[in-house]
């Protein structure tokens, strides 16, 4: 692997990551309703969607991110 795909990678990486955990944590946040008491909570389950959240954001930064630029070949 030449050193500019693997800068490459490590910047799509660490971008794709950012973008999983704030989607984590904007699924586990718009599972909480107001008024809610933290002993209702379901919090297997809201880690639990969170997790396949963030599995799916991943899936999709496959595709592309608009902040890693492609290698020029």
């Amino acid at each position: 692997m030449k050193n500019a795909e693997l800068k490459q990678w490590v910047q799509w990486a660490k971008a794709a990551g950012v973008r999983a955990v704030k989607t984590m944590a904007e699924t586990a946040l718009s599972m909480l309703t107001v008024g809610q008491a933290v002993m209702d909570i379901n919090w297997v389950n809201v880690a639990s969607v969170s997790a396949v959240a963030g599995l799916i954001s991943l899936f999709i930064s496959i595709k592309g991110l608009p902040e890693v630029a492609p290698v020029q070949r």
